[in-house]
């Protein structure tokens, strides 16, 4: 049973109160006192206890039996259906002849307040391809340069007024959740091509081939050098549905914890220092850290399992 927040005493206590009157012979001055009431509330519940027994000892609900004013539900059903033909809660009220306030009131009551909470959740569509290489994410993240610690540490932006972006450039491949990262100083054509040259190198030097290389339509990818540079490297470029990031969630996802644990995951003086760490940072995620979608276990694992190679050792 919840107790009453401001209650002195629990039933407990309440029944021992009226017992000391009842059965002890106590006034009802004498068995307020000691139970830390005034006489009236020991009065009130020395009269439950005679008419109810131990059930009148419980906590009623404060809520009132009837609410003239109350929204009736006919009025209530018309808002939740106007709602679901798209509406807008002003439309609604003008519609009805209600106070906006009381159409949002009952919108937010239903789960309606949002027009995104008319739609049914979109079910995942999870995938993953078998072969290390057969599909690799790219994606570009920007982070603002800094010359000194500043509003993330201490709440002042002076440390990074006047130095502009540097955009990180992330490639993950799809089997295996390898992933290779260069901090460069732009997202133009060119650069992208640059990074994609040396992803595809890196992932070389590792026994993987890549096939496929999957990025949204940002300007560096749907360029003129980009397209020529996929045809010299033999690979096929796909791109994402336009606004649907999720299309190339693993490298948004990898993202995501690239910035908690690497770019915000600790204190850094500049910005060059922290492109300097990103190095050690890297190998661990690579080589280290467990990774929950794998099985927990480190993405150079899967690529040792699925190639037969040895990289650095056991990873189980």
């Amino acid at each position: 049973m919840k107790v009453h927040g401001n209650a002195k005493l629990h039933p407990n206590g309440r029944l021992l109160m009226c017992q000391r009157v009842i059965e002890q012979g106590w006034s009802l001055t004498e068995a307020a006192e000691a139970a830390g009431v005034s006489e009236r509330t020991c009065s009130k519940w020395l009269s439950r206890f005679r008419s109810e027994g131990r059930a009148g000892l419980l906590d009623r609900s404060s809520a009132p039996k009837r609410i003239p004013h109350r929204t009736p539900e006919p009025v209530v059903k018309a808002i939740t259906a106007l709602r679901r033909l798209r509406m807008t809660a002003a439309e609604i009220a003008e519609t009805l002849g209600l106070a906006l306030s009381t159409v949002s009131a009952w919108l937010k009551r239903r789960g309606l307040g949002k027009r995104s909470a008319l739609e049914p959740p979109e079910p995942p569509n999870r995938y993953e391809r078998s072969r290390p290489g057969e599909l690799i994410h790219i994606d570009v993240k920007k982070l603002g340069r800094f010359g000194a610690a500043g509003k993330r540490v201490i709440g002042n932006r002076n440390g990074s007024r006047g130095y502009g972006w540097e955009c990180v450039h992330v490639c993950v491949d799809d089997a295996t959740r390898l992933a290779y990262v260069e901090v460069l100083p732009d997202e133009r054509g060119e650069t992208a091509v640059g990074f994609l040259r040396r992803a595809i190198s890196w992932f070389a030097e590792r026994g993987v081939e890549v096939e496929r290389v999957m990025t949204d339509n940002g300007s560096p990818y749907v360029s003129t050098v980009h397209a020529r540079a996929c045809r010299e490297l033999g690979i096929r470029h796909l791109r994402t549905q336009p606004y649907r990031p999720r299309t190339n969630g693993k490298a948004e996802r990898f993202i995501q914890t690239l910035l908690r644990e690497w770019a915000y995951g600790r204190i850094y003086g500049s910005s060059a220092e922290r492109a300097g760490q990103l190095a050690g940072w890297l190998d661990r995620y690579n080589y280290r850290r467990k990774h929950g979608s794998l099985g927990h276990r480190p993405p150079a694992a899967r690529l040792n399992e699925l190639l037969g190679n040895n990289l650095v050792g056991n990873y189980s």
